[in-house]
């Protein structure tokens, strides 16, 4: 049966939780095979079907786990047809079930509300929001032996939301209470104070053998104190021993006899000091030295096995018979005396399997041995051929060894030793045990050599010899170390040691104490040369505790690195608009981390229904200081909902930006923008009509948006007015039949809302609707452009034939090109003249059919790149149907933004490079023409900005007016493909 500890496990108190599970795992040999079962707090488990708990092999798995009735002290009992044995300990433990607060003027304290029962817990804290977790620094601490958060001098910047998080190292299982509030009091006034210590460890504090020890202290004061360690005797302190003095934590790894005393920290500030002291008691959990051994003996003969731990303080021994204890104890004949068993006059029903424990306040270790009765004596002298001694046994100069003496032989004998030619005696450093074995501690050079082990009894005497290889110690010779490094760069961790030549060190790299697989974690870690490691582009979660562990035959040793990454500001939180008007905003936040590098500067930047994403925005003060957590936004439009985000920046970079606040609508104000381009004309006999662009709804600066459309007679001095309620509507129609056909108004149109009425716009000339042409155009000719465009000419009507507003028409034209048709189409095309009072007659009928349709497929796999501020554009070439006409070329079209007027780049090939500033937005499409006119477009691609500014320009669709005549064309298509 393995010697194993079953790992303890921790989860929340909440018993409800039914989608939580634990399995604890058990495993032994035997043969036959073992048969299983578990116990808790002493009571065997049943498992059945339906209930919450089930067995796989060994393995005893726990589901809907209730606090109340699964928390406990687990075994696992192993069973086959030559007994039991039973396993270590394992606890099942539910913690952080609540919190508490404790809350002074100037100072910070959270406490778990249930102390930590189970070590391989670690604590942290999330401020606000995760993952933005309390970062550890002279200022702030976390006790990871209370779970305690301390602020030592309590800042703007602390307050929040803080949340404690608990994780088992064990089984990775993380658990969070729920957040607790910190305001700042106002009243009181921060005075300076001398330190006060908070976290201190105790007066006597046991440290095992081989363990990292770490000692906490941490004080409250103003100035913030700094922390300072000493041992009182005045021995320096070995070069392993870790001092993060930023943190208040003493570690001295690998602790050892020599690592006891007395020690003292050290809290100082200008207004005085304060000390406290604790002495490190070296102790050693049980290690056995001496094991009982699987025996046969005959009945009536007696059996002393022995049971030998070292350990500080002194080890206490109990036995079990077949993972009892009761058993043993209720004969005479059975006796446990300093933990070696003895039974007399043996019968067959003391066969079984037995188990030593050995334990004290540190620990326990378990030994198992079988007992087998039989019959009859059988006798022998002493024989090494199945036992041998190992043919090299190593030790490292300064430790430890056993070499084993195992001879078979009955009735027992005695047992010698021999070094070389010389009979060896038992010395402080030299010792035979009573099994025969022979322990030597603390070897030095002189101790290599033979040994031999000589057994015998009546019956005769053998003998099996070994050499004893003593080898120089693993030393590592970097000294423990803190790093500093920014994100992006690469670093080498050194762990270089002396060693025995002859021996071959195996370095293992531990990241947080847990394994690095190198070629996994995104190749970012690489074996170095010897034991360094390198880490490339480093991260910011690749900051913690680095440690080198180096092992060979004889010994092993390790040390520790931290590593500090510096970077960009994480993202700030809680940004809120605490007060907004209708062009200005106060907004205030939380910081995030600052990555081991101050902040520097706040950048604010806001979006809206109307914005393309998000634009910096104008703030007041103009730079926003990294002290400072508020500021106000200005030159923001009334009645627009806006949100806002912040950005970090210190002297490495800018950092992702927080979370977008709530919307935020600022309040309404008068109008103050017109609408654009107020033009009009046509219509019909007797009407004036008014067109004008609709005010941009970001623009109207409250509800109940409107127009006033006022118009007048060309020189009349009254104005005649109309109110339009609706923000959408682009167009007025007056009509009186008074108004003769062409004749020329004054028109401005006026703007209001909810607050008020706004400024009216310039003054334009409008005219009022024509009147009808009188005869038909002429010489009508038909040809085809493409297959949806033909164009029809015609002979411009004679001005004496027409009103005289014909002399005054910019619509007189000669020709026009049809568009929207159907390709390889043969269409019937008419002419009329016609004016805004109606039309004239048709003209003489011509044919014409279009040309073959464009290519329909788009362009394809478009891919851009920017260099040297030009935008380089590749695409797939488009191949053209059998009804369609072939590509000839492209048309790539682009623009700086939504609103802009796009710019035209015809090419005959698939790329196309255009110089253009790489630090505006771009808008690009791409589509292939050919005889039969354009094609689809591709899907419409969006280059961001790459620096600098982004520059929003705007563009109006600008109507003309048509005051004279225009030609009227009927077409009709007469045969289709």
């Amino acid at each position: 049966f393995p010697q194993w500890q079953p790992g303890s496990i921790v989860f929340p108190a909440d018993s409800m939780d039914r989608n939580r599970e634990v399995v604890f795992s058990c495993e032994a040999e035997g043969n036959p095979s073992p048969i299983y079962r578990w116990n808790l707090n002493g009571t065997i488990i049943s498992p059945k079907a339906g209930s919450r708990y089930s067995l796989s092999g060994g393995n005893l798995r726990i589901s809907q786990l209730n606090k109340d009735q699964d928390a406990g002290t687990y075994q696992c009992l192993a069973s086959n047809s030559f007994g039991t044995i039973i396993s270590r300990e394992a606890s099942l433990t539910f913690a952080c079930e609540s919190q508490t607060i404790s809350v002074s003027p100037f100072s910070f304290v959270i406490k778990p509300a249930e102390p930590p029962v189970w070590k391989p817990l670690t604590f942290s804290w999330i401020f606000n929001e995760y993952p933005t977790f309390v970062k550890q620094d002279s200022r702030r601490f976390v006790s990871q032996e209370t779970g305690n958060l301390y602020i030592a001098k309590v800042e703007p910047s602390d307050v929040g939301n803080y949340t404690c998080v608990v994780t088992n190292t064990v089984t990775k299982t993380r658990v969070q209470g729920p957040p607790t509030p910190l305001v700042l009091r106002s009243d009181g006034i921060m005075g300076e104070y001398e330190p006060k210590i908070e976290v201190q460890f105790p007066e006597a504090v046991p440290a095992a053998k081989g363990s990292t020890v770490k000692l906490e202290c941490f004080a409250l004061g103003n100035p913030v104190p700094s922390i300072t360690w000493r041992r009182t005797d005045g021995v320096p302190f070995a070069r392993k021993v870790d001092v993060r003095k930023t943190i208040g934590v003493l570690e001295i790894p690998y602790f050892q006899q020599e690592d006891a005393g007395m020690y003292e920290c050290v809290a100082e500030n200008s207004k005085g000091r304060n000390t406290v002291k604790g002495k490190l008691q070296f102790y050693a959990p049980p290690q056995l030295i001496e094991n009982p051994q699987d025996v046969q003996k005959a009945i009536d003969e007696s059996l002393v096995w022995e049971c030998k731990a070292t350990g500080k303080p002194k080890p206490m021994y109990r036995w079990m018979k077949n993972g009892q204890v009761c058993c043993l104890l209720t004969q005479e004949r059975i006796q446990v005396v300093n933990g070696a068993l003895s039974i007399t006059q043996l019968t067959m029903a003391d066969v079984g399997m037995y188990q030593c424990v050995a334990g004290n306040k540190h620990g326990q270790v378990y030994s198992n041995a079988e007992l087998r009765v039989v019959g009859k004596r059988i006798l022998s002298s002493s024989d090494f051929s199945q036992n041998l001694l190992k043919t090299h046994t190593m030790v490292r100069e300064g430790g430890d060894v056993l070499i084993e003496c195992r001879p078979k032989m009955s009735p027992r004998g005695k047992i010698s030793w021999r070094k070389g030619n010389e009979a060896l005696r038992e010395t402080h450093r030299i010792s035979i045990l009573d099994n025969g074995s022979l322990r030597l501690t603390n070897a030095t050079k002189s101790d290599a050599g033979i040994y031999t082990c000589i057994a015998g009894n009546q019956f005769g005497t053998a003998s099996s010899a070994g050499s004893l290889l003593v080898k120089e110690p693993t030393i590592i010779t970097t000294p423990p170390a803190t790093l500093d490094i920014t994100v992006g760069e690469s670093i080498v961790l050194p762990c270089q040691v002396t060693h025995d030549p002859s021996l071959e060190p195996k370095f293992t790299w531990f990241f947080n104490e847990q394994l690095i697989h190198f070629g996994n974690h995104g190749g970012y870690f690489e074996k170095h040369s010897a034991g360094d490691i390198m880490i490339r582009n480093i991260q910011l979660r690749h900051a913690g505790k680095y440690t080198c562990a180096v092992q060979t035959k004889v010994d092993s040793s390790s040390i520790a690195t931290d590593l500090i990454v510096r970077g960009p500001p994480g993202p700030p939180t809680s940004v809120h608009v605490e007060e907004i008007s209708d062009t200005t905003a106060s907004l205030s936040w939380r910081p995030g981390p600052d990555n081991h590098s101050p902040i520097t500067a706040y950048t604010i930047q806001a979006r809206t229904p109307f914005s393309l994403g998000w634009q910096a925005v104008s703030t007041v003060p103009e730079v926003v200081g990294g002290r400072r957590l508020t500021a106000t936004v200005t030159d923001l439009s009334p009645w627009v909902e806006y949100e806002f985000r912040v950005l970090a920046s210190n002297t490495i970079g800018t950092g992702e930006p927080s979370r977008p606040s709530r919307q935020a609508r600022t309040k309404e104000s008068l109008p103050k923008v017109t609408p654009a381009n107020v033009s009009g004309g046509g219509g019909s006999r007797s009407e004036l009509v008014i067109t004008w662009e609709p005010v941009p709804e970001e623009l109207q600066n409250g509800g109940g948006f409107g127009y006033v459309v006022a118009f007048r007679p060309y020189n009349a001095t009254g104005w005649m007015q109309a109110a339009v309620p609706s923000a959408e509507v682009s167009r007025y129609v007056f009509k009186n039949d008074t108004i003769q056909p062409f004749t020329p108004f004054q028109v401005k149109v006026g703007v209001y809302n909810n607050k008020g009425e706004g400024p009216f716009g310039p003054a334009v000339t409008v005219y009022s609707a024509e009147e009808e042409p009188g005869s038909a155009p002429s010489r009508i000719h038909a040809s085809s452009l493409s297959a949806s465009d033909v164009e029809v000419t015609w002979r411009v009507l004679p001005w004496i034939t027409e009103m005289a507003s014909v002399l005054r028409t910019v619509g007189n034209r000669t020709s026009a090109v049809i568009q929207g048709l159907r390709g390889s189409t043969t269409y019937s095309v008419t002419v009329r003249a016609y004016n805004t009072a109606g039309t004239g007659p048709p003209s003489n009928v011509v044919n014409v059919t279009t040309k073959k349709p464009p290519p329909s497929q788009p362009p394809v796999k478009v891919m851009w790149n920017t260099s040297n501020s030009k935008i380089i554009l590749n695409w797939e070439q488009v191949k053209a149907l059998e009804n369609e006409s072939e590509v000839t070329g492209y048309k790539v079209l682009y623009k700086r933004n939504r609103s802009s007027q796009p710019r035209v780049m015809e090419t005959n090939t698939t790329s196309v490079e255009l110089s253009l500033p790489t630090d505006e937005e771009y808008i690009i499409q791409i589509k292939p023409i050919g005889e039969g006119g354009e094609g689809n477009s591709s899907r419409q691609i969006t280059i961001p900005r790459i620096s600098g500014p982004n520059a929003i320009g705007s563009a109006s669709t600008v109507s003309t007016l048509s005051a004279l005549s225009t030609i009227a064309l009927s077409f009709t298509a007469r045969t289709s493909l």
